[in-house]
């Protein structure tokens, strides 16, 4: 068994095709194909249920997949460490981040960590932060930007606080509250609302401030996407909360301050056991090392 024929096994599966999967791995689709019957041969059973239109895995490629991907992992951070031993960073870099990262220019912090350490591959992640917290401590994701109410704190994960920021109310330029210098939580309690899904730490920043002032409100438009939610604000449907910082300079809605409405914290996150070099060299990137202090 060889390392190259599980990364075929795992392109097929995620692509559910042998053409993309030898495309992605950069080979024709023959070998590829010939080396998973040639793995196949070898495990005495089939990975993959073929047709002329479909391919899906079997029980058997099912059970394959969970430790080929953790092999692979494992030989990936073997060359890094190795890599790493003499002062050169390679391998992967799997960055995570929630949709209204603020506290932090990822995009100025990847381009310096790129051009200091060139040889390493830049995955971007985009979920939530519980989804993110898990994936860290799962392994899955080497750092991550999380967005949390202001009494929580990310759990299982090293972590630092990049900024505090009030959320506000976002509407359309022609709602009745647009001209309102201020707003309560009350008179948003009438409104209909679009927010991040139920359950995702997004929404919990929302709901608890509704909830500790003894409100309920519709949710009537959920979406991860901050570009949806901004959409259906300038068309009228709903109205939103999202942080301050995040929706400053955003063309065509109007943002007013809520008194006791909800405010988060937004941390810089990352694996409490053996980082990969890959990831603390990017935490020591001189725009990302200038967050507060490290905490746990």
């Amino acid at each position: 068994m060889e390392l190259q024929q599980m990364r075929y096994v795992l392109a097929v599966a995620s692509t559910g095709n042998f053409t993309r999967a030898a495309k992605q791995c950069l080979v024709v689709q023959s070998a590829l194909s010939h080396q998973i019957a040639a793995l196949e041969r070898e495990l005495g059973t089939r990975l993959f249920a073929r047709t002329s239109r479909r391919v899906a895995l079997t029980a058997a490629g099912e059970a394959f997949l969970p430790a080929a991907r953790a092999c692979l992992e494992a030989a990936d951070r073997a060359v890094a460490d190795a890599a790493a031993a003499t002062g050169e960073i390679r391998g992967r870099l799997s960055v995570g981040m929630i949709p209204t990262v603020t506290g932090i220019d990822l995009p100025l912090a990847l381009r310096d960590f790129h051009r200091r350490h060139p040889q390493v591959r830049i995955v971007l992640r985009s979920a939530g932060s519980d989804d993110l917290a898990a994936a860290i401590r799962a392994g899955e994701v080497d750092v991550a930007v999380l967005g949390l109410p202001e009494s929580v704190k990310p759990r299982g994960v090293r972590f630092r606080a990049l900024n505090h920021d009030r959320h506000v109310a976002v509407v359309a330029r022609d709602h009745p509250l647009a001209g309102s210098s201020r707003v309560d939580l009350p008179t948003l309690a009438r409104e209909p609302f679009a927010d991040f899904p139920a359950a995702t730490a997004g929404r919990a920043q929302s709901d608890l401030a509704f909830a500790a002032a003894g409100l309920e409100r519709e949710v009537a438009f959920e979406a991860m996407a901050t570009d949806l939610l901004i959409g259906l604000i300038r068309q009228g449907l709903a109205v939103a909360l999202l942080p301050s910082r995040f929706v400053r300079g955003i063309p065509d809605v109007v943002t007013i301050p809520v008194e006791d409405g909800p405010a988060r914290v937004e941390y810089l996150a990352w694996s409490d056991f053996n980082p990969t070099p890959a990831a603390v060299a990017f935490l020591r990137t001189s725009s990302v090392a200038a967050a507060d202090q490290s905490t746990r």
